[in-house]
């Protein structure tokens, strides 16, 4: 078959010998003497072209192609008409008809304007398939991103999916971790169970216990009836152990023989509970650190470190932040009901230039409230905050003895790397020299770092830089 072709035209003996003769062409062919029954039709079948007459009683070719053009604007189709005028023509094509043939019809003529339409519509699908599948490659699940760090983590999140494997979630406050462990559950063999969630630091060490491992009537005085502890409410899902660094160094044995057991006793219970729940734990801190401070249990930290998953901070996904704030602008105009296109160009170098201590999050609070105050078609510079609008500094390196002020290792490497970059023009065989490392080390090191060679310039200069080395 060439394609199925939907033939409309009041004419009867018209449909039947078009019907004829493009069968005998290979055609697929259904005909409708009524503009009415064929949009019923496109409606019900997949048709890769149209071919409809002009000149119809109660609906005429050219309201027929606008009503098709409104929810199937993929066919093409083609308008038959005696009156082969160019205002015609003209208005056919302005209510999306693909092309037009006057009457009486050259039947090889039409054969060969079908095939052409069949093929443009073959190659729209392919395009919509290839955008579909670009769109898909920019994302895991609800997590958008297209930078180097992103890649490295859908890459790990992908090799992942269908285990049960214990898996640890690191990154900055605001980075999106419960987001990555619920993306998690979404695609694993567990979809279909309870995600449940809790926030260890949120919850009083008294309660943590109950709220955890569950507690029996009776158990203390104000247990008045039997509590099914988290472990038990995720059966057959997964727990999702947030702020994991902050759990009660009393309560880390108990929960290390849980996730040992695959076991629970509830409070005031004389047995032991199994069940079956997939552990995804994530923090902020850094656990090796607590370990050697004596606040963390090694063994503990072994146990749920089976799979290390690092989200990377907002400031090294470079401009991942024009693709979150187009999400954030799209998500939050459809929310509050207002018409606002995107952000002007001041304000993606301001969204681009700024430290983004809070990440993600604090990049969604900041869209939805620019979306809330703006009056205008895109986010100009008075709807943002302040701090963005004055272009803070971000932390120094040196000269500061306030440790909030201070950067971590990874922050400096990622900082400094990108000064030589810009420094030597980009030019990476320079930059490797100056940092005493082989291109490949310097390759691998701007993909940890999420520096884009073509993003270079969207990073502001760092004036900490030039006194690097003045103490």
């Amino acid at each position: 078959m060439k394609g199925n072709v939907l033939i409309v035209d009041d004419d009867q003996s018209m449909c039947e010998m078009l019907e004829a003769d493009l069968k005998s062409r290979g055609f697929n062919i259904l005909w409708s003497k009524s503009a009415e029954d064929a949009l019923l039709m496109v409606s019900k079948n997949d048709f890769d072209v149209i071919l409809t007459d002009l000149r119809m009683p109660k609906m005429d070719g050219i309201a027929f192609c606008s009503l098709v053009m409104s929810f199937r604007p993929d066919i093409p189709i083609i308008v038959m008409t005696a009156f082969g005028s160019m205002e015609t023509a003209i208005e056919a094509i302005r209510a999306g008809a693909y092309d037009f043939i006057t009457k009486p019809m050259e039947l090889d003529i039409l054969s060969i304007i079908l095939k052409r339409a069949v093929h443009h519509r073959s190659l729209y699908e392919q395009i919509n398939s290839l955008k579909k599948e670009i769109a898909q490659s920019k994302r895991f699940n609800e997590i958008i991103g297209d930078s180097p760090p992103m890649k490295v983590l859908f890459n790990r999140l992908k090799r992942i999916n269908d285990t049960d494997i214990t898996v640890l979630i690191t990154g900055e406050s605001g980075t999106g971790k419960e987001l990555v462990a619920r993306a998690l559950h979404r695609q694993s063999s567990r979809r279909e169970g309870p995600f449940v969630s809790v926030n260890c630091a949120a919850i009083p060490e008294t309660l943590l216990e109950s709220e955890l491992f569950g507690h029996e009537k009776g158990a203390f005085t104000d247990a008045r009836s039997v509590h099914k502890g988290l472990f038990l409410q995720a059966e057959g899902g997964t727990l999702f152990l947030d702020e994991i660094g902050d759990f009660p160094i009393f309560l880390q044995p108990k929960l290390l023989r849980a996730l040992e057991e695959h076991s629970v006793r509830p409070v005031g219970a004389e047995r032991e509970i199994r069940f079956n729940v997939r552990i995804i734990a994530a923090t902020n801190q850094n656990l090796e650190k607590a370990v050697k401070e004596n606040n963390f249990r090694e063994d503990l930290l072994f146990r749920i470190n089976v799979m290390n998953v690092k989200v990377p901070p907002l400031r090294h996904r470079g401009t991942d932040i024009l693709v979150l704030s187009k999400h954030f602008v799209e998500k939050f105009a459809k929310q509050y009901g207002k018409e606002v296109a995107g952000i002007s160009e001041a304000v993606a170098k301001r969204l681009l230039s700024y430290y983004w201590k809070g990440n993600v999050r604090e990049l969604r609070n900041v869209i939805e409230r620019a979306i809330a105050l703006t009056t205008h078609e895109k986010i100009v510079l008075e709807d943002i905050p302040e701090r963005l609008r004055s272009h803070p500094k971000k932390p120094s390196i040196v000269g500061k003895d306030n440790p909030v002020e201070l950067l971590s290792l990874a922050e400096l490497e990622h900082r400094y790397i990108l000064h030589v970059l810009k420094a030597v023009d980009g030019n990476k065989t320079k930059a490797a020299k100056i940092l005493d490392v082989d291109r490949k080390t310097l390759y691998r090191k701007m993909i940890r770092n999420g520096i884009h060679e073509e993003h270079r310039d969207n990073y502001p200069d760092d004036p900490t830089f030039p006194g690097f080395f003045k103490f």
